[in-house]
């Protein structure tokens, strides 16, 4: 027969929620960055481990960052032939958020994201060199505001683990951007007030379908 278990106290119950993170964070491995050793086939973005940032520079100044809050993608991972895998990005242009509303409405405005004509964000990959033991460079195709051009990314393979609050394989990568915002028409200032370069960052983590 086995016995409910009664916390008596909160701090009872802080000390049961530790005790059992300690177990579970013992059931974690070191990362796999080998990828022969990672499951083949189809991956979903998990958004909740995902980040989008960008920046540009002000003035010539600082560098105004924000994020995109909505992105989802999807993966098709060879582990024997990482150069073949396939990659379709989407960010919902009006989730971008730099912390300013008025600010967030005017770049998802008319001039510049154009989020209401152009609601997508899109990156298509087309090709994958393999540059190191765990980096590459990513050629796609990217649109924004209706304009396609090819776009490369710098790419970092953190490697995979096993996620258990999932229960799911897992991996994880981080990406590098950098754009020209007139390439695609973006915004209506010159660039000594709102720089032409944009610093896209990715932090990102699939979950195996």
């Amino acid at each position: 027969m086995v016995l409910p278990l009664r916390l008596a106290s909160p701090a009872q119950k802080i000390l049961l929620v530790v005790a059992v993170m300690g177990v579970l964070s013992g059931c974690v491995g070191v990362p796999v960055t080998d990828p022969t050793t990672l499951p083949s086939g189809e991956w979903r973005l998990d958004p909740r481990h995902t980040s989008v940032t960008w920046g540009v520079r002000h003035f010539g100044l600082a560098w105004t960052t924000g994020r995109f809050d909505e992105v989802s993608a999807s993966l098709t991972f060879d582990p024997e032939q990482p150069e073949t895998a396939q990659l379709t990005a989407i960010v919902d242009a009006a989730s971008l958020s730099s912390g300013d509303a008025q600010l967030d409405n005017i770049l998802t405005g008319t001039a510049w994201l154009a989020a209401d004509s152009s609601p997508q964000i899109v990156y298509h990959l087309t090709h994958v060199e393999i540059t190191g033991e765990n980096t590459g460079i990513l050629t796609g195709d990217l649109t924004l505001r209706g304009v396609t051009q090819p776009t490369d990314m710098s790419v970092t393979f953190y490697g995979g683990n096993y996620n258990l609050l999932e229960g799911r394989e897992a991996l994880g990568f981080s990406g590098d951007m950098l754009i020209d915002r007139r390439d695609f028409g973006v915004g209506n200032l010159p660039g000594s007030i709102a720089g032409t370069d944009v610093r896209i960052h990715i932090e990102a983590e699939f979950l195996k379908d």
